[in-house]
Parts: C-alpha cells; sequence; structure tokens
C-alpha cells in the first residue's frame, strides 16, 4: 500500500486480499505499511460518467424492448383498438429515436448496450 499525501491512502497490490485485509483493518491509513506497486484501477470523472450512462442507456433499452414485446403480444391477441395500436407505435418510435439519440450523445455504440451478464449471457 501506497500513501498518497498525509490521509488520502491506496490500495497498490494485485491481490484482493491485500483489499479486504485493510478494509477491515482498524489501522488508521496513515499508519498502514507502503509498497511500491503501481495502482490497476484508476478511475476519473469521464469514465463514472460514461459507465453509468452506458448502464442507464442499456436498461432504458431494456425496457423498451419489453414494452415492444407486450405491445406486440396485446395486438396479437386483440385486446388493443385501432387508436390505441396507432398511439402505441407512434410512442415506441419515438421512444427509440430518443435512445438512439441518448446513445449517440454518450459516444456508444450498439454492442455497448449489449451488457455482457457473465453466465447469464448478454443483456438483449
Amino acid at each position: 500500500m501506497s500513501r498518497v499525501g498525509n490521509a488520502d491512502a491506496r490500495i497498490l497490490s494485485e491481490d484482493m486480499s491485500d483489499f479486504a485485509r485493510v478494509m477491515r483493518s482498524e489501522t488508521p491509513p496513515e499508519e498502514r505499511p507502503v509498497t511500491g506497486m503501481t495502482p490497476r484501477i484508476n478511475v476519473s470523472d469521464d469514465d463514472v460518467k460514461s459507465g453509468l450512462g452506458r448502464l442507464v442507456l442499456a436498461l432504458v433499452r431494456l425496457l423498451h424492448e419489453l414494452l415492444e414485446r407486450q405491445a406486440i403480444r396485446r395486438m396479437d391477441s386483440g385486446t388493443l383498438t385501432d387508436d390505441e395500436i396507432e398511439r402505441l407505435g407512434l410512442a415506441l418510435m419515438k421512444q427509440t429515436e430518443e435512445i438512439e439519440r441518448l446513445r449517440r450523445a454518450f459516444g456508444l455504440t450498439e454492442e455497448d448496450l449489449n451488457i455482457d451478464l457473465g453466465p447469464l449471457g448478454k443483456l438483449l
């Protein structure tokens, strides 16, 4: 671990057990040992904003996909009038346009919104 400034301490180990041990430690940061390792994660404000934007937009897109599927089910079942189908179609088109506008504003690709959920597969 390395001291940065007088009070700010950072974990500079590649071993997660070091992180857990320090987080459980009652020792104040200024009294913890110093090592010469370089940090593995460097999070900037832009990274956080971009990541949050990506996550929120991916969730909005997922909800949009679910709404589209529900609309199709309701149309197929005959529970919507022609006027309701028209309004629903227009609302979904406007939603799609806004999602695309936001995706471009954040500088994201379509694949960026398809978040990998590990063993569960891709989001969309």
